[in-house]
């Protein structure tokens, strides 16, 4: 497997339904605050969540070739 922290698909799939739920929360605190909409975007993070666990979201690492640093001090 080529070198990338690309991340699979479900693992992206978690990641932006937390980010739907983060966004909704922050919508409805600026709207008043709607405590009731940043309930339900606490809840869509909190599905999320649950994605994320279910697809096992922090193994899912691909690990890039290790680098060498080109450090030139003169």
């Amino acid at each position: 497997m080529a070198g990338s922290h690309g991340g699979s698909l479900k693992s992206w799939l978690a990641v932006i339904v937390i980010l739907i739920g983060f966004t909704v929360g922050g919508v409805a605190l600026c709207l008043g605050p709607n405590w009731t909409l940043v309930w339900v975007g606490a809840g869509i993070i909190a599905v999320g969540g649950v994605i994320a666990l279910v697809v096992d979201i922090f193994s899912d690492v691909i690990i890039d070739a290790p680098r060498v640093s080109q450090d030139n001090h003169s």
